[in-house]
């Protein structure tokens, strides 16, 4: 699973042990969203990064999976999403959490948490800090990896 629902974190056996002992930071500069446009049938990919363009740390858990038939351990990680702030309600229902510089210490802490802890951390990132923009479809195919993949695409118009 890549995203894991910020209020059902304690409530679900997939990840129920991972969020009280295995929280990891996933770092980027940015994530893609697809935006459903009126009367197209493609969706509009929309770039979303923080206005200072520096890199983020999006909350984590991970996890190993190992069975009887397994060779190698598999190694999960997955993405923690909460409800959209005001600027990404309109393109997508929910976000990656996107954690403070301040908050890191205390999510990555190897103790057991409560979720009374974690849960003020799972929230919507100002969306004041935040913008977002159309991208082209040229980022849809997995194999196309430059700059263009972030490059505004049409006219910019930036949601913020």
């Amino acid at each position: 699973m890549i995203n894991a629902r910020s209020e059902t974190l304690s409530e679900k056996p997939s990840f129920r042990n991972a969020y009280k002992r295995r929280r990891c930071l996933v770092l980027a500069d940015g994530y893609y969203e697809w935006r459903k446009i009126p009367g197209d049938r493609l969706k509009q990919p929309v770039y979303i990064r923080l206005k200072s363009q520096k890199p983020f740390a999006l909350a984590g858990l991970w996890e190993v999976w190992q069975t009887e038939d397994m060779n190698e351990p598999l190694r999960s990680c997955t993405i923690i999403t909460c409800p959209p702030n005001a600027l990404l309600e309109e393109i997508h229902h929910r976000m990656p959490v996107i954690l403070p510089q301040d908050a890191y210490a205390g999510w990555l802490s190897p103790d057991e948490q409560s979720a009374d802890t974690l849960q003020p951390l799972l929230v919507p990132y100002p969306d004041e800090e935040m913008e977002a923009y159309p991208v082209s479809r040229f980022v849809n195919r997995p194999t196309n990896d430059s700059p263009e993949c972030t490059a505004p695409f049409g006219i910019p118009q930036f949601l913020n």
